[in-house]
């Protein structure tokens, strides 16, 4: 049985008159690899900190096992900015020491692109001090991955790396044997190293078993059952599952039986949008032309970053823009607005821009535009537009849309001056929407944004009738909203990609391959398995499949028969009883079959 390392009993913790977290109690294990998600402000860095013992509760015990080895991550580093980057992750090691480290190599490696830290102008010995946030955040990662731990707290990791970045850290994350708490909006990431979600809500946790997809499942189906009043929420986390479901690459091993429960609930919930009904109305909107480049070059100072780049922007197009850091990305989007704001004046320093006429192009930069802070949320939409036309005969108020984004009608009477970050990024793609533009350029628009405002930005998004880039370094939000991948690698030239971010990631390591040193010989390959043991395995699942559909059912008629008898304790008592000895046995079962799938 894996060994407790932290305990949480009826912890308290309020500030002001809110209760954050409101008796919580809940247990990390060796081996948990727990994602913790939830709104901005409902508590989650609250509750990683006191679980970190970072932060004291006001009430309840927070227990650790006495020899916790425990490495945290949390919003602010403490690293020493007199210290060199060497002295804070490597120590007093010698070269040879450290570099013949596997671990230390694969983590500079992995974080940084290389052993001599390629962005760093003294490499190792760089001076932390003049560092910016992005870079010190990746140091203090690099430290704590390279040291031993027990258990591993991550506050948003995911943070200032790029789609390759976060790839190798949910490889690295899997790997390690640490058990590991998470707190990240990054769902790609959470489906890669969570085996249980913590959701903290309103003061309490709920908790659910698999990564985000088994979560998004597993609420939906729990809010259904419960059938809340939280419709519009209910029906978002459907509409996310649906997608997942139909639309997306299959993201964790799950039996067949929760696979068809998942469809059962998606029945009725038709596709996230209708690409051609939406490509007809972007044309009316925006007739033939959005962006045309013919042989352009694109420069950052003396820098050239594109050059001969013919390509063209249609309207209706959603495109995901993703390359590595300094490739041009935010250049090019730089490049064609200024062409769109000049009226085609401003020109690049050699090709044509050529831009539609009935081109509104917004911009939503990474920057966040400081608005009068004496201003009320609402006022500061307002300022824009009181009503908005979203296409297809939907229209809304600024205060409708403002709900819509997590503004409560009582929230959008604070002033301006008293937003968080992620609000004040809230608040700037309000005013953007509410302008009616029909070009949307989106540059990191997932920064400082929880899951919940995610997945309201996306459903937006959906009918939203228009040409689209967005550059993000959030996998699930490019796959979600976008409908064509393309690339700059960093050889001045801009790639469509057919398979999208997988074919990214392998071009990528392609490259990274070809300027490494040659690998020694691999061992022998080992043999594959017999043809009968995979055949008795195969027989082995389809046995447990059956075994799992009749608990379903058994689990369903026990549902039934509660309801009916709601009145009579003791009948409701055995039943719960039984209910519980079917879902140990399920558990048993599932951990079987996955344990066989995998082998098979």
């Amino acid at each position: 049985m894996a060994a407790n390392l932290v305990n949480l009993e009826a912890v308290d913790k309020v500030y002001g008159t809110r209760a954050l977290l409101d008796g919580v109690s809940l247990g990390v294990n060796e081996g948990d690899r727990i994602g913790v998600v939830g709104r901005n402000g409902d508590g989650k860095t609250t509750l990683i900190r006191i679980l970190a013992k970072l932060e004291s509760a006001d009430a309840g015990r927070v227990t650790h096992a006495g020899d916790l080895r425990l490495g945290v991550l949390t919003q602010h580093d403490s690293l020493d900015p007199a210290a060199t980057i060497r002295h804070e992750v490597i120590g007093d090691l010698a070269d040879h020491e450290w570099a013949g480290n596997a671990k230390i190599r694969d983590v500079l490696t992995g974080l940084f692109g290389d052993l001599h830290l390629p962005g760093f102008t003294q490499g190792l010995d760089t001076v932390i001090g003049p560092l910016s946030g992005g870079e010190r955040r990746r140091i203090a990662l690099a430290k704590l991955l390279i040291a031993e731990q027990d258990l591993i707290v991550l506050d948003e990791p995911t943070n200032h790396l790029d789609v390759e970045g976060i790839s190798w850290l949910a490889r690295h994350l899997a790997a390690r044997r640490s058990a590991l708490v998470v707190v990240t909006h990054d769902r790609w990431f959470l489906d890669q190293v969570a085996t249980r979600m913590w959701d903290v809500q309103r003061g309490t946790v709920h908790e659910y078993e698999g990564g985000y997809s088994d979560y998004v499942f597993a609420r939906a189906e729990r809010e259904r059952i419960a059938a809340t009043e939280e419709a519009k929420r209910q029906n978002l986390m459907r509409k996310e599952l649906a997608w997942l479901r139909r639309g997306a690459p299959a993201r964790t091993s799950k039996p067949r039986f929760r696979i068809e429960a998942a469809n059962e609930l998606i029945a009725d919930v038709p596709p996230p949008r209708d690409s051609s009904e939406l490509m007809k109305f972007a044309s009316s909107r925006l007739g033939k032309t959005v962006f045309e480049l013919a042989d352009v070059t694109v420069q950052a100072g003396p820098k050239v970053l594109l050059k001969h780049l013919t390509w063209q922007l249609g309207p209706g197009d959603r495109i995901g823009l993703v390359g590595v850091n300094g490739a041009g990305k935010t250049s090019l989007l730089r490049t064609l607005e200024a062409a769109a704001r000049s009226g085609g004046e401003r020109q690049p320093v050699a090709g044509k821009v050529v831009v539609g006429k009935t081109v509104k192009l917004a911009y939503l930069s990474q920057e966040v535009a400081e608005l009068n802070p004496a201003l009320r949320v609402l006022e500061a939409v307002q300022q824009v537009r009181d009503r908005v036309d979203l296409g297809k005969g939907r229209e809304m108020t600024a205060g409708q849309l403002c709900e819509k984004f997590g503004f409560t009608k009582e929230k959008q009477w604070t002033p301006v001056g008293d937003l968080s970050g992620g609000e004040r990024r809230r608040l700037q793609l309000l005013r953007l929407l509410m302008d009616e533009p029909n070009v949307l350029f989106l540059d990191e628009p997932t920064n400082d944004l929880d899951i919940e405002t995610l997945t309201q930005l996306e459903d937006l998004l959906d009918g939203w009738p228009g040409s689209m880039i967005v550059i993000s370094h959030d996998r699930y939000f490019v796959e979600r909203t976008t409908d064509r991948v393309f690339a700059l690698l960093g050889d001045a030239a801009l790639r469509m990609l057919p398979r999208g971010l997988d074919e990214y990631l392998e071009r990528r390591q392609k490259v990274i391959d070809a300027a490494a040193p040659a690998p020694a010989q691999p061992a022998a390959a080992a043999p594959k398995k017999p043809a009968a043991a995979n055949r008795a395995a195969q027989k082995e699942l389809q046995r447990i499949e059956r075994q799992l559909d009749r608990i379903g059912e058994q689990e369903a008629a026990l549902h039934t028969r509660m309801a009916e008898h709601a009145t009579d304790f003791e009948k409701v008592a055995g039943m719960d009883a039984e209910l519980r000895e079917l879902g140990a046995k399920r558990e048993e079962l599932e951990l079987r079959w996955l344990e066989l799938a995998e082998d098979a």
